[in-house]
């Protein structure tokens, strides 16, 4: 039987000769439980929001994509992207030529970008999905037509009722001296209007790869980017970097973290700086076990020479009240943890909590994504705070005690 822990619980559970001494302790475990269930909440929110996005991205952007070290275009007749093709990992392969331009429509502007897409990108992309209106089609017969962003149509008062053509404006290569020739000028119509996510509504507008190589004037093996979907249940980093030793350095492959690392980054820093912030009130919260240690060796005195009278040596006597305090800390980890856990099954299960505002929302109330890993570092980072919070007053003050 390990003593030290037996008498430790023993003390945690049993009257003291002093009420405060049993008041402390509750509010230790109390202080210890809220923040471990406020940091389960929180960074189960933070996790939500984070699947969210990654799920509306995942219809935009592709699994892989490769673009070049450095320009903007690159020709696909004169490297081995044939090899890249036949790789068996590789379920779609589609050419995008991108660039800035000006859209008008039935006298309304608005500046976006045009996103030429060869006619397999359907298999690649999401996006007819996530029609709002109309159908995800680049051809009527030999006509090419546009699938706009919700956003883009909403400034350009834009309606696929209208039957009216979309202007696409793009600045002509060359130096030219002459405003009516300083830019290529096409029509489109519009085929469909689509909603993902209200940055990329309200910019791209895609058309076919040959409509939009015409208006900017490249060739027909002439690309911004080609965009890779795998086929399921494979290592993206494996095939990225089979990719790039095809391709060498003249080229970056970029994974769907890559594609917009500014935005995940910053995700991550802001669930960091949460967790950070909820630590240190964890900390604070701690100084209640010292308090409650404090006191307990103190009115436990007689108890202690009771025990070096039977024998028990000064470590011990040490990890009785060491383990006390971990009792304290663990207990309320486990408290805070499970009432943690039932609070994110309630928000998940009953939407409690709403998304305040006007607006249409992709959700209706905040997104929840409990992660064991998570509640594991959770448990441990809590009972490391509850183990050095019991070290000093142990070793302090029962070291003074011990030497009488």
């Amino acid at each position: 039987m390990n003593v030290p822990l037996y008498i430790a619980r023993r003390y945690l559970f049993a009257k003291k000769s002093h009420n405060i001494i049993n008041i402390i302790s509750i509010i230790s475990v109390i202080g210890v439980a809220t923040g471990v269930m406020a940091l389960v909440v929180v960074l189960s929110v933070f996790n939500g929001f984070d699947t969210l996005i990654a799920n509306l991205y995942s219809h935009i952007d592709a699994d892989l994509k490769i673009v070049p070290q450095q320009g903007k275009t690159f020709r696909i007749d004169s490297l081995p992207f044939k090899q890249i093709k036949g790789l068996p990992e590789v379920s779609v392969f589609a050419e995008v030529v991108e660039e800035n331009a000006l859209f008008r429509y039935r006298g309304r502007q608005h500046i976006g970008i045009i996103k030429g897409v060869s006619r397999n990108y359907t298999e690649l992309s999401g996006l007819g999905k996530k029609l709002k209106d109309g159908e995800f089609k680049l051809w009527r017969g030999s006509q090419p037509l546009a699938i706009m962003g919700e956003g883009v149509a909403y400034y350009l008062n834009a309606s696929l009722a209208h039957f009216d053509p979309l202007f696409i404006y793009l600045p002509r290569r060359g130096r030219s001296y002459s405003p009516t020739r300083a830019f290529n000028k096409k029509a489109i119509m519009p085929s469909g209007i689509f909603a993902i996510e209200q940055d990329f509504d309200t910019r791209y507008v895609f058309t076919p790869i040959e409509f939009a190589r015409n208006l900017l004037m490249y060739d027909s093996v002439t690309v911004n980017a080609i965009e890779i979907k795998l086929i399921p249940d494979v290592n993206p980093e494996k095939v990225k970097n089979k990719v790039q030793s095809i391709l060498g350095r003249k080229f970056r492959i970029l994974n769907r973290y890559q594609q917009n690392e500014s935005l995940y980054r910053t995700m991550k820093s802001e669930k960091f700086a949460i967790a950070l912030i909820l630590t240190l009130i964890l900390i604070i919260a701690s100084f209640n076990i010292v308090g409650s240690l404090s006191m307990l060796i103190i009115d436990k005195r007689a108890d202690v020479e009771t025990l070096k009278s039977l024998g028990a040596s000064n470590k011990l006597i040490q990890k009785i009240f060491l383990f006390e305090g971990m009792l304290i800390s663990i207990g309320g980890s486990l408290i805070g943890i499970v009432l943690g856990l039932i609070t994110c099954w309630l928000q998940i299960t009953f939407k409690l909590i709403r998304l305040e505002g006007r607006g249409n929302f992709i959700i209706d109330a905040y997104p929840v994504d409990v992660q064991p890993l998570d509640i594991t570092l959770i448990f441990f980072v809590v009972v490391s705070i509850g183990y050095l919070a019991a070290r000093f007053p142990v070793r302090l003050i029962t070291k003074r005690i011990l030497q009488q």
